[in-house]
């Protein structure tokens, strides 16, 4: 237990000293799109560098029958912000590694498909200081990579219309986030 106690108290001691060089970040816009749960950390490494590693997770689906909806997914992402002036203010561009495990279907057409996306991905953006500790980003990003994927009929009749792997480029971070400092 004395053991437990000091290292607590070296830690605390230790984040105070490097105060300003961590982060907590969740994306607004993400929350829109049926209720993605998502969190990012990251740390300043220097200066002008920040690592980070986020996830996604979105379980839902809405409506029932020929009207559900859904963009279920897991994601795992990691990378490094590069930002010209100082970390956690002004211009800032990335580049990460993501995974993603997803089911989408029945947005835009009854259709549906559902796979694993491995790839990377670049963004760029400006973040506001609000005050001492909380920041607003905003931003935008592409990732491309490859998708194993199959498609359905619809999300729950299970009948298989095609399956294979291809080559993507898609939207990956269209930005408005709230950002914790520490």
């Amino acid at each position: 237990m004395k053991n437990f106690v000091s290292a607590a108290v070296g830690l605390f001691l230790w984040a105070t000293v490097c105060a300003q060089n961590y982060s907590l970040t969740t994306n607004v816009l993400d929350y829109v799109d049926f209720g993605t749960l998502n969190l990012e950390a990251s740390c300043g490494i220097a200066r002008q560098w920040t690592l980070s590693a986020g996830v996604k997770y979105n379980p839902f689906s809405w409506g029932e029958g020929r009207t559900e909806k859904a963009d279920k997914q897991r994601s795992l992402e990691a990378g490094a912000r590069f930002w010209p002036w100082h970390i956690y203010s002004g211009w800032w561009m990335s580049g990460k590694l993501k995974w993603q495990e997803y089911n989408q279907g029945g947005i835009t057409s009854p259709l549906a498909s559902e796979g694993d996306r491995f790839g990377g991905g670049l963004a760029a953006g400006y973040t506001f200081m609000l005050n001492t500790h909380l920041n607003l980003d905003i931003g935008l990003g592409l990732w491309s990579g490859l998708d194993k994927y199959t498609a359905y009929e619809c999300l729950r009749c299970g009948r298989i219309i095609d399956r294979g792997e291809k080559f993507f480029v898609l939207p990956n971070d269209i930005l408005l986030t709230l950002s914790y400092i520490f």
